[in-house]
């Protein structure tokens, strides 16, 4: 089924970075089968108005968790509406290639805040896979929405190998067959297409469940010796390293850097999670900058640091924020439920304790811990909203920590506040954009459900390098910014996207930059198959219309027809090119470690 179309009057951006050029677009059999000036319709083709908008090669999302949601909402459209036309899953060192449905949840839900009510049957009543292949093969009968690409996760292989108990077991180290086992199944995931490996050594991401609840992820009790065995394989096939730092004491941040590193070797294709200005170290993000152009440029490396090109904004629900699994009296607290703990919240040891870990200024941190820096946008008791937890301490008279602790112990869930975390500096996020070693992405789409909300992250984006411009102050062009959403991360991943040319399939997304002044507008919009709300920013004005595979995905908002329930929107896309390194602009952008201007 496909969707004959003429894309009238636009200016067209082809994905490779130049300027664009006025031109229409003719769409036929899911591909694009011209561009020129003044096509004329022909019967029964159906014209679409692009007159003072944006033509472009659907944005490509390079760090998603819908791989729950998928099962039962394969449209995928909150992404969709925003343009995404590829999804990468499997990240962070999970995904539901292999493994028993349970141990699956018990390492999905909790570090990605979906419950795990909702997913464990879910999983128990879809899984009929057990192998990468197998789950490709499930994804490839699904009625996609966007194309989907899929990492192999640390996590799951290990877990499935070594069985959970051995894989979450600190002196427990994988057998000689046990990683023969584990190599297999990268071996398979590789020929069927798969991308990668993801991996975490993050110890603040932890279980679900009863039975190893807050233990840290599987991947996580690795050696080093594991993980570079596994990377030897993407390394000779020229395939992604996914990884996730201990962003919080980020003592193995160069260990990964090495690995990417090539000289007497092969380069290493590595994305670290990630490039961001976090409000707890405004030096980091700058030190990665320059190492990273380092290994690239002199050590033979290919490293890519994700970055979100947009505030990193956070609200929680009393405790229930992944940012308190860096204080091991926080992962107390979050390991207890109900009225357990409410006791552990009321216990001076526990309040003392809590204290001193929130307020060390020598333990490693990556969340600010700034009760000033809040804003209380919900309780039962309205006397509270709108002020920080510093302003109730301030009231009442006592330490900010303690007003926090009292509001969570009174309210529980029915607390909602809202913080920044980080890029919030709108000279250095500029720069993050701009430098040449991003790969603009890590929207974390389909997690995090009522905690963040970047799902239109490409037309922030889009919103700033055009604000930037149309103050005489540009950073970027409008096409360095559509190649940095699209084919310059299709060609470092490997898969065929990214690009609108004669030929390629059709997946093309038509911006109205006149309306892009909306997406910072935040609101929480029903997630109808888990019965759930999520936070949104919808800016349906500002796209107009979605094709993938030449269908029409979206209209303003509006699911295309068959979206979601019947097949030839998207695919499962293979990592089988050969990497292409997207070209770097003539007159690179400063370095990060230098001073932005005033």
């Amino acid at each position: 089924m496909t969707y004959d179309a003429l894309i009238q009057g636009g200016m067209v951006y082809d994905g490779r970075g130049g300027d664009a050029v006025r031109a229409d677009v003719r769409v036929q059999g899911g591909v694009v089968a011209e561009i020129g000036p003044d096509l004329v319709a022909q019967p029964g083709e159906r014209v679409i108005d692009a007159q003072g908008a944006w033509v472009m090669p659907g944005f490509i999302d390079l760090h998603t968790h819908y791989d729950a949601e998928v099962e039962v909402d394969p449209g995928l459209h909150e992404s969709v509406r925003h343009g995404v036309t590829t999804c990468v899953m499997g990240s962070c060192s999970l995904g539901m290639a292999v493994g028993e449905p349970a141990d699956l949840a018990d390492m999905f839900c909790r570090v990605e805040a979906i419950p795990r009510e909702h997913v464990l049957p879910l999983l128990e009543q879809t899984k009929d896979w057990n192998s990468p292949t197998g789950y490709r093969d499930h994804l490839d009968q699904k009625a996609l929405g966007p194309n989907i690409a899929l990492l192999l996760g640390h996590s799951t292989i290990r877990a499935h190998v070594m069985g959970i108990e051995r894989a979450l077991s600190k002196r427990v180290r994988p057998s000689r067959e046990e990683m023969a086992r584990m190599d297999a199944l990268l071996d398979e995931a590789l020929d069927a297409g798969y991308l990668g490996l993801s991996i975490s050594t993050l110890p603040w991401d932890k279980m679900d469940g009863d039975i190893f609840r807050s233990r840290p992820m599987p991947s996580v009790f690795a050696r080093w010796r594991e993980y570079r065995h596994l990377a030897r394989q993407l390394r000779r096939r020229g395939r992604v390293l996914q990884a996730v730092p201990n962003i919080s004491t980020k003592v193995n941040v160069p260990l990964l850097f090495a690995m990417s590193a090539g000289l007497f070797r092969k380069g290493l294709k590595t994305t670290i999670i990630s490039m961001m200005d976090v409000k707890a170290d405004r030096l980091a993000f700058r030190l990665a900058g320059v190492m990273a152009r380092v290994v690239n440029r002199w050590l033979g490396g290919d490293l890519r640091m994700q970055a979100l090109p947009n505030v990193f904004d956070l609200w929680a629900d009393g405790i229930d924020l992944v940012v308190f699994e860096e204080l091991e009296a926080g992962t107390a607290a979050l390991h207890l439920k109900g009225a357990d703990r409410e006791r552990l919240l009321s216990d001076p040891a526990f309040r003392k304790r809590f204290k001193r870990q929130w307020q060390n200024r020598l333990l490693p941190r990556a969340f600010h811990r700034n009760l000033a820096d809040t804003e209380i946008l919900a309780c039962p008791d309205d006397t509270v909203v709108g002020q920080s937890f510093a302003d109730v301490a301030a009231a009442r008279g006592i330490s900010t920590v303690d007003a926090f602790l009292d509001l969570v112990l009174e309210h529980g869930d029915a607390l909602r506040w809202y913080t920044v975390m980080g890029n919030d500096r709108p000279a250095w996020l500029e720069r993050i954009m701009a430098h040449p070693d991003i790969l603009v992405g890590f929207s974390d789409a389909g997690a995090h459900l009522r905690q963040m909300a970047h799902y239109n992250f490409p037309l922030r984006m889009l919103h700033k390098v055009k604000t930037a411009q149309d103050e005489g102050r540009p950073f970027m062009t409008v096409g360095r910014a559509v190649q940095r959403l699209t084919s310059e991360i299709a060609d470092w991943l490997g898969i065929d996207a990214g690009t609108l040319a004669v030929g390629r399939r059709a997946d093309l997304v038509v911006v109205d930059p006149q309306h892009l002044d909306a997406v910072e507008d935040i609101h929480e919009a029903a997630l109808p198959a888990f019965g759930l709300s999520r936070l949104v920013r919808r800016n349906d004005e500002a796209v107009r219309v979605v094709l993938i595979s030449g269908r029409l995905a979206s209209a303003h908002g509006v699911p295309g027809p068959g979206l979601g329930t019947d097949s030839g929107f998207g695919q499962v896309l293979r990592a089988t090119q050969t990497h292409a390194p997207a070209a770097v602009p003539a007159s690179p952008p400063a370095p990060l470690d230098a001073r932005p201007a005033a």
